[in-house]
């Protein structure tokens, strides 16, 4: 447990999603994610490491992003979960990422809500986002969820917040 909060779950189950941990089966996926952002393709090691970081940021924080799979497909969409970002262990923040075929069915909302639980269900009390001002369709997510705007800086990041308790 890290402060007086309990651990995040790391396996999430909704209806059309589980949530859980990234692993080396997950590498092209998480390859192919990065690429869609438009920069070059990742290499393999460069993967590896980003998923070595995230498990060793879960194990100091109690919190994680997580692969985000289609249960019925098994394939990897992206990810959601609970960074500290530009925000606080105590207060973390959430990010979702999905790959562009994978938008506009409602499962980053399915993903992120699940999410909001897991985070409600450590004890914390309070949520964050960050989001460029171009990217409608988060802003759409996270108003479904009870985000609002918080505050800007300098007119290219929102920043959102959510009572959880």
């Amino acid at each position: 447990m890290i402060a007086d909060y309990e651990p995040m779950a790391c396996h999430i189950e909704t209806e059309r999603l589980l949530l859980r941990p990234w692993a080396d089966p997950d590498i092209d996926a998480y390859r192919t994610l990065v690429t869609e952002r438009g920069g070059e393709m990742p290499s393999i090691e460069n993967i590896r490491e980003r998923i070595a970081s995230q498990r060793s940021a879960t194990a100091r924080t109690g919190i994680a992003l997580l692969a985000t799979v289609r249960r019925a497909e098994g394939d990897v969409i992206g990810y959601c979960g609970l960074i500290v970002g530009r925000s606080s262990v105590d207060e973390p923040e959430i990010a979702f990422e999905l790959m562009r075929h994978a938008h506009g069915v409602g499962y980053a909302t399915e993903a992120a809500r699940a999410v909001v639980d897991a985070a409600a269900a450590t004890g914390r009390s309070r949520l964050w986002a960050t989001v460029g001002v171009w990217n409608t369709p988060s802003f759409r997510v996270l108003e479904k969820l009870g985000f609002e705007s918080h505050h800007s800086s300098n007119d290219e990041l929102v920043w959102l917040t959510r009572a959880i308790r």
